[in-house]
């Protein structure tokens, strides 16, 4: 049986005008989760550095970071198109970085790949482009710089968000991430435009939205006002942990019945599922 195809670039394109969630995953269980949910675009973001790796910010993620987790990511999923951030220090110097990171990326399973940046990278996505590879741009709040500019302070000069959304979407973007925009100026680049916008902390106006997975599922305790939570994962996981951890302690696991007649064979049972193809 031949395997699914995934979605490409150009269905994304698409959609232009018609709602649709992206979220972010960094791993193969989580990205399965979200592909039987019905939600068909992963974000593989740099925000793991956050949120999977513990640092306080993104800047320290390295490019084998983002190949390991993206390589992940696909490995759990079959039909999913998986974005892929290039992280800070790999596109900037020069288009020829910029090419070799993407490549990269594509290599270890990325569909596309994601950079920060309007008017300023638009010389990189094109090359990018020209390379083959899909790109999606991310204007408005710049994480991977946002300490050594305005911060993470909503953006509201709608005339600049619309310029570096016309750049980008020049230079061969498919799509681009509004993070921290002003709604109504979401609004108007979204107009501006002929490909999705997808939006985070920007508003309802934009084509599509994404949250950090550890976010929507609430897995830390504090989260962006902008993110709704959808579950509370951490309480739920840390209670049966507990649970588990007082059983150890009172003798109640493992059972003498669960036990008897263990044999090397029952070593089989931390194989785990095998991925989709």
């Amino acid at each position: 049986m031949a395997a699914a195809r995934r979605l490409t670039s150009a269905a994304i394109r698409a959609r232009k005008g018609t709602r649709f969630a992206v979220i972010t995953a960094y791993d193969a269980p989580f990205a399965r989760c979200v592909e039987e949910a019905g939600i068909d675009v992963i974000l593989v973001g740099d925000s793991l550095g956050n949120v999977v790796l513990g640092l306080e910010s993104t800047v320290p993620v390295e490019l084998d970071d983002m190949c390991r987790h993206g390589a992940a990511v696909k490995r759990g999923t079959s039909r999913a198109h998986v974005i892929v951030d290039l992280p800070f220090g790999t596109y900037q110097a020069s288009d020829e970085d910029a090419v070799r990171s993407a490549v990269a990326l594509v290599k270890a399973g990325a569909t596309s790949v994601k950079l920060e940046g309007g008017i300023d990278v638009a010389p990189r996505i094109a090359a990018i482009v020209r390379a083959g590879i899909p790109v999606v741009a991310h204007i408005g709040v710049l994480p991977q710089t946002a300490s050594n500019t305005s911060g993470f302070r909503r953006k509201t000069d709608t005339e600049r968000l619309i310029a570096d959304a016309r750049a980008v979407e020049a230079a061969g973007a498919f799509a681009v991430v509004l993070e921290m925009v002003d709604g109504d100026a979401a609004r108007r680049v979204t107009e501006a435009l002929e490909i999705p916008t997808i939006g985070i902390g920007a508003g309802p106006h934009c084509d599509a939205q994404v949250l950090v997975l550890h976010d929507a599922l609430g897995l830390y305790p504090d989260a962006p006002p902008f993110a709704k939570r959808f579950a509370e994962i951490a309480t739920i996981a840390t209670d049966a942990l507990r649970t588990y951890a007082s059983e150890v302690r009172d003798g109640t696991f493992p059972t003498a019945s669960a036990s008897a007649g263990a044999t090397n064979a029952d070593a089989s049972i931390y194989v785990v599922a095998s991925p989709a193809k």
